[in-house]
């Protein structure tokens, strides 16, 4: 199913949003310097099945404008609350991939009555992960190195055995991800670990090296009256390409419950 541009204007921040299908609103908020095309698959899967998608472009990505410099994660908040506005919905439910998923977490915290639901890919923050994984994460990002040093970075940190990373041989925008780090580490993790109370999915992939296992079930333990957990075997932290029809099926399962 082909997507459909929409530009959402916030004072002096435009947001491009990728949408897709009739229905609910779903928003889906991408990793880590990564696209909004990153959610191609499960976007369509979520249409068919009766959801309207809709994933935004972070700031310095599409034709997604605003500052890129010292911006609160509050302020990131800030423009996922105008594209919830936008869809002209009372409450909506968010994915979020990665960082999406921090930030996704921020937003239920501080717009609790406009978010319904939160599911959670790849989350991590609560156990660290090993020194040169960390190392790969960063180097992903340094576009400087040579293309073959550059895709085995993104191999160690991002799939697991087996899976082709050239799928994410592209997608990098440093600018973009230097600003929603910056906008993490300024943040108060205590207070938006838990959202705003509402249901919430966790998808954890058993091969992640960014977002080790242990870190869905610390979440899962600290809430588990509203926490479900779906776990994917043979994906790491890139999951979506690397499972999109196990994904699209856990998401779209909890949805329909």
């Amino acid at each position: 199913m082909s997507f459909q541009r929409a530009i959402v204007a916030r004072g002096g921040v435009e947001i491009e949003c990728l949408v897709r299908g009739h229905g609910r609103a779903v928003i889906l908020i991408a990793s880590l310097g990564r696209p909004a095309d990153d959610f191609d698959h499960l976007a369509a899967a979520l249409a068919d099945a009766g959801y309207r998608a809709i994933a935004p472009q972070p700031r310095g990505v599409g034709g997604s404008t605003g500052l890129v410099e010292g911006l609160s994660l509050d302020q990131l908040a800030a423009d996922v609350a105008a594209v919830i506005g936008w869809t002209g919905e009372a409450d909506v439910t968010l994915v979020g991939h990665a960082f999406g998923n921090r930030l996704a977490r921020n937003v239920a915290r501080l717009y609790p009555g406009k978010v319904s639901r939160v599911a959670l890919l790849a989350c991590g923050g609560q156990v660290p992960m090993a020194p040169e994984a960390m190392r790969d994460l960063m180097s992903c990002f340094d576009l400087s190195l040579p293309p073959d040093t550059h895709l085995q970075h993104v191999r160690r940190a991002f799939f697991a055995d087996g899976h082709d990373p050239a799928v994410w041989k592209g997608g990098w925008h440093p600018a973009t991800a230097t600003m929603q780090s910056a906008a993490v580490r300024s943040s108060d993790h205590a207070a938006w670990k838990l959202g705003g109370g509402q249901p919430m999915l966790i998808v954890q992939a058993l091969q992640d090296v960014i977002a080790p296992p242990p870190n869905a079930r610390a979440l899962l333990d600290a809430a588990p009256d509203r926490m479900t957990l779906a776990e994917i075997d043979n994906a790491g932290h890139a999951m979506l390409p690397e499972q999109p029809d196990a994904i699209a099926k856990a998401v779209i399962d909890w949805l329909n419950t």
